[in-house]
């Protein structure tokens, strides 16, 4: 049996008693309306009809993850992770510094998990501090190890942790689909 004084004390730490709590609620709807406000901007680029605007954000809505609050874009296509690094960088102003990539390599790349990192920013034109921790799938005992589908160099993800961007990018898909997706706002 609690006392009078513990139960004060757990009601005291109760997050949904405290008053504070009240100002994380009020924090929520000011970071929805934040990033509805992006998406509002995102539209208004969309609706430019430029060609290359519309390219990159029909190309993220086809391969990019779906995050609130980060751009992530995976491929084993260089040309098209090319593409997609210039659209950020030409229509979202990213910079190296805020774009971080992941090489997931197969069993076979192992011995050349350098080189293939160094490929890919290459060809990303990203410095090494660009890099975080590749991924080298192993065969399971049961493989035959021999990959049927042969990729080169793997996949590759770009990602930018700007929830700015990807609301904008949001805004732009749903204004050129013609749809609305009030979910991409509010997902976690």
């Amino acid at each position: 049996e609690l006392t009078n004084a513990q139960r004060e004390g757990l009601a005291s730490r109760n997050p949904a008693l405290d008053p504070n709590f009240n100002g994380s609620r009020t924090m929520a709807r000011r970071a929805l309306g934040a990033r509805l406000a992006c998406q509002a901007d995102g539209r208004a680029l969309a609706r430019r009809g430029d060609p290359d605007f519309v390219a990159g954000c029909m190309l993220f809505w086809a391969e990019g993850s779906r995050d609130r609050n980060a751009v992530k874009f995976t491929n084993s296509d260089p040309e098209m992770l090319a593409y997609f690094m210039r659209f950020l960088r030409r229509y979202f102003a990213v910079s190296d510094d805020m774009v971080t990539v992941w090489c997931n390599l197969f069993a076979d790349h192992a011995e050349r998990r350098v080189e293939i990192e160094q490929y890919w920013l290459d060809k990303l034109e990203l410095p090494r501090a660009s890099l975080g921790k590749s991924t080298v799938n192993v065969y399971s005992k049961h493989s035959s190890k021999l990959r049927k589908n042969v990729i080169p160099y793997g996949t590759c993800r770009v990602s930018v942790h700007r929830t700015s961007i990807v609301q904008s990018l949001y805004g732009a898909i749903q204004e050129l689909g013609g749809f609305d997706r009030p979910h991409w706002a509010t997902m976690v």
